[in-house]
This record gives C-alpha cells, sequence and structure tokens, in this order.
C-alpha cells in the first residue's frame, strides 16, 4: 500500500456507538499494517447533542489529524449538515438511513433495519463497521476477526449476532463506488499497538511504581485514573475516588509522606482547588505527581474539548516560591515515560511533579510502534536507620549543599520524622525564627540547579531557519507536519518543541531559537504562554503568533494557510 492518507469521520448523537465502529475500524486498519490517528469529539452530556469520531488512516507515522473527510458515515441528519462541507473530492456520505435517496455522494443504508434482522438495534453500529469495511475494500476476514477479539468466544451468542450485523452491513455496501478504496496485504502485519493518551499516563504510573491513587471524577483527566482502577487487581495499587479534589491531593500527599509513590489526576478547575496541597507538599518536602488533563476555562469552560491555557498557572500555583517539575509530554510514548520519569524526579527532589496533558492528548487515540518497557528496578531515595548512623539526632529538613535532605520514613525506623505545613527548623518543629527561615528558604531552592541539569533540551528540526515555529505539549504532530508541508511550499521553515518546561531549560532554549531569523509561537491559548515564559527567560521576542482557543484540536492546513497569510 503506498500513499495512503485518508480520513474517515462517524458522526452521530452521543449514544449511538460511535465510539465503538471507529474503534473496530482503527484496529481492522492497525491490524492491515496501517496507521492510525484518531480524534474523539463529544459534548458535556450523556445522550443526545453531536459527537463524531474521526480517523485519519496512513501508510507512514501520523500524529494529528486532517480536515479533509474522505468518507463520512452519518449516523443522523446533523451529521451531515455539520460536516459535509469539510467533504473531499469524490468523498462519500454513508447515511444510516434510507430516508435520503442514493447520488454520486450519498449512500443510504439502514444501519437500525439490518442490525434488527441481525437480533437487535443495538448493533447498529456494528452494522456501519461492515458498511465501512466494505466501502474500504478491506477483506470481511479482517473485520471477522476484530469483531471476535472485541464481542468473545465463537461459542457466544452475543458474538454470534453481530458477526452477522457486521456482513450484513458489509453485503450492503459492497460494490458501492469509492475512489478512495484501498489495497489490502494478503499477510498484514500489525502496526505497534493503539493507545490514547490516558491508557499511556496511567502505564506510565505503573512504570514509575505508582502504588496509590486519589481523583475526583474531572474530564478530561478522569480516563487515567479509570485505567488504573481496571489494573489495580493485578498490581499492588490502590485508587480511591475522594469526595472531592481536596480530599484527593491530601489523600496523595499523606500517602507520598509515607514514602508511597503516589499521584491524583484532574484538569484545570480542580487543580485549583489543590493548589493548598500543592503548597503543603512543597513545604513538606513530600514528593507527588499531579496531571492537569488542559481543557477551556475559566470555570467549568468546555469540560469535553482541549486547549493549553494551564501553563502559567501551574507554574506559579500556590503561595510564594517554590521549586516543581512541570512536563508537557506530546504523544502517548512521551506519555508513557515522561510519567514514569516524573516519578523518579519527584522523589529524587522531593518536590511536586505536574504533567500538563490536555483532552487531545489524553482522548486520541495513535499508533504507537515503541516497546513500552518498564525498568527492571526503581531507585529508592529514602534513608535506613544504618544510613544514618545515629537515628536519635535525625534532622527531616537537614540543610545540605544541593538542599535534598536525608528523607527518613514514617514507622519505618527509630527515626522521629515530624514535619509541619508552617515553616519549620531542621527538626521540622515550626519556627518563626528569621536565620531559619532565610536557610529554609535558600535550602529548597538550592534544589534548581541539579533539577534544571535534568530538563532535555527542545527538539530542534531545521533550526538553522528563515522562520522556525515554536511550539510545547500535544501540537507537537500538527506543528511537525505543518513544517513539513510549508517546506514543500518552498518556505523555509523550522520547528522547535518543548517537552520539559520548568525549571525552564534557558540556555538550550536561547541557543535553538536563536538560530532561527524569526519565530512564530503556535499555541491553543489567547495569550501565548509559552510565548511570554520564553521571552521572560532568553529575552527572545516572538515574531508573530498562531493562537487557536476554540476548544479544537489543531490542523496542520489550518498552520500552513496561517503563516502563509502572515507571510504575504
Amino acid at each position: 500500500m503506498t500513499s495512503v492518507d485518508m480520513t474517515i469521520l462517524i458522526g452521530g448523537e452521543a449514544g449511538q456507538g460511535i465510539q465503538t465502529v471507529g474503534l473496530i475500524l482503527a484496529q481492522v486498519c492497525q491490524n492491515a499494517g496501517l496507521y492510525v490517528m484518531a480524534v474523539n469529539d463529544f459534548e458535556s452530556r450523556i445522550r443526545g447533542g453531536h459527537s463524531y469520531f474521526q480517523m485519519r488512516i496512513c501508510d507512514h507515522p501520523v500524529h494529528a489529524p486532517q480536515s479533509d473527510i474522505h468518507l463520512l458515515v452519518a449516523l443522523d441528519d446533523k451529521s451531515i449538515d455539520i460536516h459535509k462541507e469539510h467533504l473531499a473530492p469524490k468523498g462519500r456520505i454513508l447515511f444510516g438511513s434510507n430516508t435520503l435517496p442514493e447520488d454520486e455522494v450519498t449512500i443510504p443504508i439502514s444501519f437500525v433495519d439490518l442490525a434488527k434482522d441481525a437480533g437487535g438495534k443495538i448493533m447498529a453500529n456494528t452494522v456501519a463497521a461492515g458498511a465501512c469495511s466494505a466501502l474500504m475494500g478491506s477483506p470481511f476476514a479482517f473485520l471477522e476477526h476484530v469483531i471476535g477479539y472485541h464481542f468473545g468466544s465463537k461459542a457466544d451468542q452475543l458474538l454470534t449476532d453481530n458477526l452477522k450485523a457486521a456482513r450484513l452491513g458489509y453485503d450492503a455496501a459492497k460494490g458501492k463506488d469509492f475512489a478512495y478504496r484501498l489495497t489490502w496485504p494478503k499477510n498484514p502485519s500489525p502496526k505497534g499497538r493503539l493507545l490514547d493518551g490516558a491508557e499511556a499516563i496511567a502505564l506510565g504510573a505503573l512504570a514509575g511504581d505508582c502504588r496509590f491513587g486519589a481523583f475526583y471524577p474531572m474530564s478530561p483527566a478522569t480516563g487515567i485514573m479509570e485505567r488504573l482502577v481496571a489494573m489495580s487487581p493485578k498490581f499492588p495499587l490502590v485508587i480511591e475516588q475522594a469526595e472531592d479534589e481536596i480530599a484527593a491531593v491530601n489523600m496523595a500527599i499523606g500517602a507520598g509522606f509515607a514514602g508511597v509513590r503516589a499521584m491524583t489526576a484532574t484538569s484545570g478547575g480542580g487543580f485549583c482547588l489543590m493548589t493548598e496541597g500543592l503548597g503543603l507538599a512543597a513545604m513538606t518536602e513530600t514528593p507527588i505527581v499531579i496531571v492537569d488533563g488542559q481543557r477551556p476555562g475559566p470555570s467549568t469552560g468546555l469540560p469535553t474539548r482541549t486547549g493549553q491555557g494551564d501553563l502559567s498557572f501551574v507554574i506559579s500555583a500556590s503561595q510564594d516560591d517554590f521549586p516543581r517539575f512541570v512536563f508537557a509530554p506530546s504523544s502517548p510514548y512521551d506519555a508513557y515515560t515522561m510519567t514514569a520519569r516524573a516519578f523518579d524526579l519527584a522523589h529524587k527532589y522531593q518536590v511536586p511533579a505536574i504533567l500538563l496533558a490536555d483532552q487531545f492528548l489524553l482522548d486520541s487515540l495513535f499508533t504507537v510502534e515503541q516497546p513500552l518497557h518498564a525498568p527492571d528496578t526503581v531507585a529508592r531515595y529514602s534513608v535506613t536507620d544504618a544510613e544514618l548512623g545515629n537515628p536519635d539526632t535525625y534532622q527531616r529538613f537537614k540543610f545540605t549543599k544541593n538542599g535534598v535532605s536525608p528523607r527518613a520514613l514514617p514507622c519505618a525506623g527509630k527515626a522521629l520524622v515530624m514535619i509541619s505545613s508552617d515553616e519549620h527548623d531542621e527538626k521540622g518543629h515550626i519556627s518563626e525564627d528569621i536565620r531559619n527561615r532565610i536557610e529554609q528558604m535558600d535550602k529548597r531552592f538550592a534544589k534548581l540547579e541539579e533539577m534544571a541539569n535534568e530538563m532535555r533540551p527542545p527538539e530542534a528540526t531545521y533550526p538553522e531557519c528563515d522562520l522556525m515555529l515554536v511550539s510545547w505539549g500535544s501540537s507537537c504532530g500538527a506543528v511537525a507536519e505543518a513544517v513539513s508541508g510549508l517546506r514543500k511550499l518552498g518556505v523555509d521553515a523550522g520547528h522547535v518543541h518543548f517537552t520539559d518546561i520548568w525549571p525552564f531549560p534557558r540556555d538550550a532554549a536561547a541557543a535553538t531559537i536563536g538560530k532561527a531569523k524569526r519565530f512564530f509561537m503556535v499555541e491553543q491559548n489567547y495569550t501565548s504562554q509559552m510565548g511570554k515564559l520564553i521571552r521572560q527567560e532568553t529575552g527572545l521576542k516572538p515574531s508573530g503568533f498562531i493562537l487557536k482557543y476554540d476548544g479544537r484540536p489543531l490542523y496542520p492546513k489550518e498552520i500552513i494557510s496561517t503563516v502563509l497569510a502572515k507571510l504575504r
């Protein structure tokens, strides 16, 4: 298969099984050796409204969606009204009803009627998956294999009925003209695995030896804890749904104080409630990992949409100054490795570590080819009685050159571990002494030098260019593809992308961005928060901005068109 780049959009109301259709088709393509990237777009409601699953299928790695739709699978009339303007030339609409006549664009098939023939209208989405597979040219055996995986053993009546539904849909669409029909291999070799950001972070937490998680449900971060709940029976892991975000962060801090690797996950609104707890973790030098799944705000904002509006907030959240790590993964694989790394660094330096994900990364599906390796051993940064020598003289907040005090665990030996949310002396007793206050602040900030050395520099492509596009977090794939497209159009474009954000890699950022003649910031917020951070830390001023804040993902084509408009 060569030059494959096709987008299928399945649209309808929440509750119509849109995701099921998309997941089945994604697995069919993945098993056939194709790369898949899918966006899950839905409203904040259980039923009704408009939702869609937009899947891009390629014969090369793909990390961003495209706006042109080659096959629109409309489970209701509204999907046609909303998406038909994005139909590619010779694209077709597979309409799940026979209320429209068939023409060169529309293929009407009554999914519900065929599902009833198979045993029940609930299988209308399986009928749709069968019809799509036929239009794409997929052998039915490929679809049969995936349905078998989804619905159990062949003796199961549920499997039998769904296979019948898939076959009815397949036969109804077989032979219909579709310009983008694919050529399928006889002996396919599956490509990697399908992974979304939520599952990747959950797996990364396990790789980082997470043993406790507390959360209060809040989109889009709930999926992380749901995955951990599902994994908990097989691992030494406790997951607790707290009564609110304040309780969740304090539970995680309590577990961290006891020596357990602990985390919580929330969105921007929940993180607001957690900021007092964040300060508590900082003052008591208790390691904790917090995931902020960004969505547009302020307040409730757009609960199921995506954005990058929390960067400035998480870097300065809670009162006064203290060291922290802030990371922003760019892909599911990045999210996996970065989560495990966040646990290690939080415990190494006894500080909070924050991961800035977003709805696009957490809910979108990607083909991941890299193996997800977990370490054979996990570093332990606590001390024993034997290492202390004389536990009776133990000082939890002892002044050290690098600011990291020996960390004994409570009830794990003879050392008495005392902490306080107030300013304290080396022993942990409350102290308002002026000299002690200065020394404790200096001690905590002494960690920054070594923490900064842990930060990875931004990745650069074509750094010595005329125009550099600078991005961070999950926008990497869209910007990278846009840069490739711009270069094909004769624009001398390059790309710099940040994932390790705080402590800010100042020298590396200045050196890398400084190679370009000028640079544009590409961000999903209104004020270019990363652009401000770069100027604050390096003195470099962006020449322009490409800012999107409508709650939808970035598309490479819109980046290209905006750049070309700004260059005219």
